[in-house]
């Protein structure tokens, strides 16, 4: 009778230990004890787009705390530079060459996790939670670095915007109370408008403690914040507060600040807009961030951060193409231009002046939905519908039928030496409305790309290692972190259209 017991109780407990078992945890209902469908592993439902670090070149053999190089950026012939003659017999003169030193400093970037002995155990024969955190950590870590890679800021100060000017608009659907307004405004990096909300606040430090203990602070992506304007009374129903304020090169975002009491000092978050003017119809909103939170420009990480090809392109005399929209009519601003021949007036320009200053064209241009949207509808005119080509499948099958709610996925630049080149127009969930970046990831033949095989490129001193902490409680911690940084040869090889109104 014993031998039978203790067989019976192995099995049962060899039959709770198999994860294909048909015994289940049961959970009490109504209808008494049922069996609890887990389904396993747990199911990850968080977006993971990489797109830009995918197709970034990785470079190892980094040392020391920067890569260098030397960059001859022009050969000037002697006398005429665009002349060679010379008399019979005499010698030419002497060429000349401009170059220059470049370097660019490695830094750290980083994610470290971590879980308790019971919760591992608790987890058997549902997930493997060691594995399933460095996974998860990893891709964190890769999602940092995509955005390091487009917008890192370690050199643009955005400093204090000018002092905003206020409007009555004319605004049908405005429900805005009679009151005289006042307006602070501050602006944003990519990195600050992508850490700021309308319910946190603009980001301005944050104080992080690491895992050893210590102690470092970040700047946000912020700019100190600007003067009160003026009061603007508003008396009529259907007006609305129209504000603007000189756009700055680098901001690719403006948080608006308004209060309704006629004070001094007591504005608030009320909008945050991918343009340098915004329109405020409705009653301010209480309990959101005073504009006093903002004592400091907090626009890069000078020590910690590298330059990402957003920043790149729009810091000073940086040779990329920049194109800041107008400001134009508080309330409409400036659109995208349709050129009447199936493009867009902007874009047209910069791929032209591209080629015309560097003889180089982007090979990719990274876009929002917005942007998508308004390319589709700046092409799709009826001036441009002789110039559309619609393509059929070759086995005859379905010849009339048409697909709904088309976009433009590739723009044609005809501005090269060998005739014409399709451009894709991607997607990419970080970068704002508003903003179109277009970038050349190899330089074309003329410029001996033997040697500068990458516009771009990310040098490694070491690539993505895990680091194992030692265990001194119950619990494991892990880190993943790779030590590189960008390095762009070629800033003129990046064009930036932003500023750009909705429409």
């Amino acid at each position: 009778m014993d031998n039978l017991t203790q067989e019976t109780l192995d099995l049962i407990k060899g039959s709770l230990g198999t994860p294909n078992d048909e015994i289940r945890k049961s959970i009490s209902t109504a209808t008494g004890l049922v069996a609890y469908d887990l389904q396993a592993p747990a199911k990850n439902l968080y977006p993971f787009v990489t797109p830009i670090r995918n197709r970034m070149p990785r470079v190892g053999g980094g040392t020391g705390t920067a890569t260098n190089w030397r960059q001859v950026s022009a050969i000037t012939g002697s006398g005429f530079d665009a002349m060679g003659w010379v008399p019979e017999g005499q010698r030419s003169g002497r060429m000349s060459y401009t170059t220059a030193n470049k370097s660019a400093t490695y830094v750290t970037i980083a994610e470290e996790d971590s879980i308790t002995m019971e919760a591992i155990n608790a987890a058997k024969n549902f997930e493997d939670l060691q594995a399933s955190m460095t996974f998860r950590l990893l891709q964190k870590m890769m999602l940092k670095e995509e955005m390091a890679i487009l917008a890192g800021n370690a050199s643009i100060l955005l400093g204090t915007p000018a002092t905003p000017t206020v409007s009555a608009v004319t605004n049908a659907n405005s429900t805005l109370p009679t009151a005289t307004y006042k307006v602070k405004v501050v602006a944003l990096t990519l990195e600050g408008y992508q850490n700021s909300s309308l319910a946190g606040g603009v980001a301005v430090t944050k104080t992080v403690t690491g895992a050893d203990g210590k102690v470092f602070t970040l700047s946000g992506g912020s700019s100190n914040v600007s003067s009160e304007s003026a009061g603007q009374a508003v008396t009529v129903s259907t007006t609305a507060l129209g504000m603007s304020t000189t756009a700055i090169q680098g901001a690719v975002a403006y948080a608006w600040y308004v209060s309704s009491a006629g004070g001094t000092g007591d504005e608030t978050l009320q909008l945050i807009t991918t343009t340098n003017w915004a329109v405020l119809s409705t009653a301010l909103t209480g309990s959101r961030q005073s504009a006093t939170a903002i004592t400091g420009d907090n626009s890069r990480n000078a020590n910690y951060a590298y330059d990402g090809l957003l920043t790149t392109a729009l810091a000073s005399a940086s040779g990329a193409y920049v194109k800041m929209m107008d400001t134009g009519t508080v309330g409409t601003g400036t659109t995208l231009t349709a050129s009447g021949r199936g493009s867009v007036v902007e874009i047209d320009t910069m791929l032209q002046t591209m080629w015309d200053n560097y003889e180089v064209t982007p090979t990719v241009l990274y876009v929002n939905s917005q942007e998508l949207k308004n390319i589709t509808t700046k092409v799709l005119s009826n001036g441009s519908s002789p110039l559309l080509r619609y393509d059929m499948p070759g086995d005859g099958q379905n010849p009339y039928s048409l697909t709904a709610s088309g976009v433009v996925s590739w723009y044609y630049n005809p501005f090269m030496i060998d005739g014409g080149v399709k451009i894709p127009i991607k997607l990419h969930p970080r970068v704002p409305a508003g903003t179109i970046l277009g970038w050349a990831e190899n330089l074309p033949v003329q410029y001996q790309s033997n040697e500068v095989p990458n516009v771009a490129e990310v040098k490694v001193r070491q690539d993505y290692y895990q680091i194992d902490w030692p265990v001194i409680t119950r619990a494991r911690d892990v880190g993943v972190y790779a030590e590189q940084v960008l390095a762009i040869y070629a800033p003129f090889a990046l064009g930036v259209i932003t500023n750009i109104a909705n429409g």
